[in-house]
C-alpha cells in the first residue's frame, strides 16, 4: 500500500489564527480524492477460557464520543487546541464502530460467554457494557518530526435487570510514532489500542466472574 502524506502541508499551521479551547477541526483531503483504508484488529494473544461459558448474553453498545472523533477520519493534534485528520487515509468504520467491533472481537474470542453482540438476541441481554471514547488521536511532538498515540476510554457495566452498575473503569494507553508516516502513525495505533483492548478483556472476564 503506498504511503500517503500526513498532513498536506504542516508549515501552514504557523500562519493560523489562534484557536478557541473546543479547537478547530479540518478535513485536509478533498471529498472526491480516494483515501487509503486502514483497520485495526484485536490482540493476537487474548486468553481463551478452558470451560463451557457462562450462560451469559452481553451487549456491547456502541461507544459514544465527541463529534470530532465520530468519523472515520484518522484524527491528529498538531497542538493541545487543534485537531485535524490525515490526508490520505481513514479508518475502515468510524472510530466508535471500530472500537466497538474490536471490543465484542476480544470478549468472543475467550470464549467466556455463551453470546457477545451489539443486540441482545431476545427482549434484552444480561449485562450491557457502555463506553464513551474519550482520546483517540496522534499528537505531533513539538519537534514536528515525531509524534505519540493516545487512546482512553470509559467503560461501565451494567446490569439489565434493574438498570445498576456492576463496574466502570477507564483504559488508557499510549504509543510512541516511529515517525510521521502514515503506516507508522497506523502502527502507533494498533499497539495503543492493543493494550486498551487487552485490559479491557481482562477486567470485563473478572468483572464478571469468568477467571
Amino acid at each position: 500500500m503506498p504511503k500517503a502524506p500526513l498532513i498536506r502541508t504542516l508549515v501552514l499551521l504557523g500562519a493560523l489564527p489562534a484557536l478557541a479551547a473546543c479547537g478547530a477541526v479540518s478535513a485536509l483531503s478533498s471529498a472526491t480524492t480516494a483515501l487509503d483504508v486502514l483497520d485495526l484488529q484485536p490482540p493476537a494473544d487474548l486468553p481463551v477460557v478452558q470451560r463451557r461459558p457462562l450462560a451469559r448474553d452481553i451487549i456491547i453498545e456502541e461507544p459514544t464520543t465527541g463529534g470530532a472523533l465520530a468519523t472515520d477520519r484518522i484524527m491528529i493534534r498538531p497542538s493541545p487546541l487543534q485537531a485535524e485528520y490525515l490526508a490520505g487515509v481513514r479508518w475502515s468504520a468510524d472510530a466508535p464502530i471500530m472500537l466497538q467491533t474490536m471490543m465484542l472481537r476480544s470478549l468472543d474470542t475467550t470464549q467466556a460467554f455463551q453470546y457477545v453482540g451489539r443486540r441482545p438476541l431476545g427482549p434484552g441481554g444480561d449485562f450491557a457494557i457502555v463506553t464513551e471514547l474519550v482520546d483517540f488521536h496522534a499528537e505531533i511532538a513539538p519537534d514536528g518530526d515525531s509524534a505519540r498515540v493516545v487512546v482512553r476510554m470509559i467503560s461501565r457495566i451494567v446490569r439489565e435487570q434493574g438498570l445498576a452498575i456492576v463496574a466502570t473503569r477507564t483504559f488508557a494507553a499510549t504509543s510512541p510514532a516511529a515517525s510521521l508516516d502514515d503506516a507508522d502513525i497506523a502502527a502507533a495505533f494498533d499497539a495503543a489500542t492493543g493494550r486498551v483492548m487487552s485490559e479491557f478483556t481482562g477486567w470485563t472476564l473478572a468483572s464478571l466472574g469468568a477467571t
